[in-house]
């Protein structure tokens, strides 16, 4: 990738720093990498617009917003068609309940990241999912534990 390329190490320790901590300042980050701030907001800027850096975000507690039950849902297809993908990539999408979603290689098609308040709530996401498109086989693993959570190995 051309844009791994162009960039050193004080791009990839400001990567670092905005990928634990997005709320800290420019003078903050320029401090932090050794820049004046105005060379260290042209690397973001730059990055930014490289696409890079997709989105600054807030990390939320699930558990204290009433969304505690995270489901890891396999989902196998017997349809691999370019209109199938396309319709089950607008049902993802407009599933808020899905936060990742993945085409995977092997035994399963896609594996989906859903996040709800509990098992009545996973219930009506399942339902609606089965009966948005059509699939061969649907598996759900309930999480018990989250282990880790953490950025990109930068």
């Amino acid at each position: 990738m051309a844009a791994e390329k162009e960039m050193d190490r004080v791009d990839r320790e400001i990567l670092r720093l905005i990928a634990v901590d997005a709320s800290l300042s420019l003078a903050e980050i320029s401090d932090k990498v050794g820049l004046t701030p105005t060379p260290c907001w042209k690397r973001i800027r730059r990055m930014e617009q490289a696409g890079i850096i997709l989105r600054r975000v807030a990390v939320i507690d699930p558990e204290k917003v009433g969304l505690g039950v995270s489901v890891f849902v396999c989902v196998e297809t017997a349809d691999h068609s370019a209109e199938w993908l396309a319709r089950f990539a607008e049902v993802v999408t407009g599933m808020p309940e899905i936060v990742d979603s993945w085409r995977m290689s092997g035994d399963v098609d896609y594996v989906l990241h859903v996040v709800v308040a509990d098992i009545a709530a996973y219930d009506g996401f399942y339902r609606r999912l089965i009966g948005a498109v059509p699939l061969r086989n649907v598996t759900s693993r309930f999480a018990m534990e989250r282990m880790k959570a953490a950025p990109l190995p930068i």
